[in-house]
């Protein structure tokens, strides 16, 4: 992008309800893009901040008021005729029903399956995004054996985990792709994706989904390894930003809080874990002593969710 381009900033809400299915906008006749589906937002006016302009939009645009605000991802888009940055907050909790104030159509839609086009092309990314689940579970058969972490994985896969990360330093390579075959059988079985820790190609093998890259591997990858799902541990703004560069589809920031294993370290906490998330493009997952309770607090503040080694099993 040109250094003297003006960058346009807009608020865009995901307003989701418990089934899963996010609320989309037709954008009128006479309107630049007429026809097309968005997420529902606007242009964020002088001197407004990107939350108050969200809680404007939905009241003008689609008669809702936001009862519950997440910050989320800030994607950059390049159209033929200007540069948006479109800020995007998950709303999932509102006063009133959605109505096209405006003379739009309006419609539910699971983002995994799309009834409605052509979508936005800015929007585009944000489903993929959305089919991440909110818990990424990390594998720990180092502490209850390896026939042992199976039954807990199948019960945790039972309970609704759809996405766990294979990280096992302890095992030897043979070990290690027979534990890693094991867990994409169960997993796949279930409807649940799998990572591999660092080793592509041991991914590969395994059948997973997509490999986690550690984050010393960031800086010497020249581009994203070609698997479905990529991710990457992260530990500071730099870290984060080299991902995003890579395209990783999700990230991990750590660590947040202290960890059993760390319980004298301090971790970054909160605050400070929104603000190296914030303005990210990519999800990121908040890691380092969390629990399930903890879900709702990572979100508020920028987290897609949490990401857990000992609280999950």
């Amino acid at each position: 992008m040109p250094q003297t381009e003006t960058v346009i900033d807009a608020a865009v809400a995901v307003v989701q309800r418990a089934d899963g299915r996010v609320l989309l906008a037709r954008r009128p006749a006479g309107k630049a893009y007429a026809g097309y589906w968005e997420f529902p937002g606007g242009k964020i006016e002088d001197g407004e901040s990107p939350r108050a302009a969200l809680r404007r939009e939905l009241h003008e645009e689609v008669g809702i008021d936001a009862e519950s605000v997440h910050p989320w991802i800030t994607l950059l888009h390049v159209y033929p005729e200007k540069t948006v940055r479109l800020h995007f907050y998950r709303v999932p909790a509102w006063r009133g029903e959605p109505h096209g104030r405006e003379d739009q159509e309006l419609s539910w839609e699971d983002p995994a399956a799309l009834a409605v086009a052509p979508l936005l092309p800015a929007n585009t990314p944000v489903l993929r995004a959305l089919g991440l689940p909110a818990v990424y579970a990390i594998t720990h058969a180092a502490k209850h054996g390896v026939d042992g972490f199976i039954q807990r994985l199948d019960a945790a896969l039972a309970r609704g985990v759809k996405l766990v990360q294979v990280r096992e330093p302890g095992l030897a390579p043979p070990a290690l792709e027979d534990f890693a075959r094991r867990v994409v059988a169960r997993a796949h079985a279930r409807g649940a994706r799998v990572l591999v820790n660092g080793d592509a190609e041991l991914a590969r093998r395994a059948g997973a989904d997509g490999v986690h890259l550690p984050g010393r591997a960031l800086t010497a990858l020249a581009a994203r390894p070609d698997l479905p799902l990529c991710a990457a541990s992260c530990h500071d703004a730099a870290e984060l930003a080299r991902a995003a560069t890579l395209g990783v589809d999700f990230a991990v920031l750590s660590p947040v809080l202290p960890t059993p294993s760390h319980p004298d370290a301090p971790g970054m906490g909160w605050e400070r874990f929104a603000e190296r998330v914030r303005d990210c493009p990519v999800p990121v997952y908040a890691l380092g002593g969390m629990r399930p309770d903890l879900l709702d607090t990572a979100l508020s503040h920028g987290a897609h969710g949490i990401a857990l080694l000992s609280g999950i099993w």
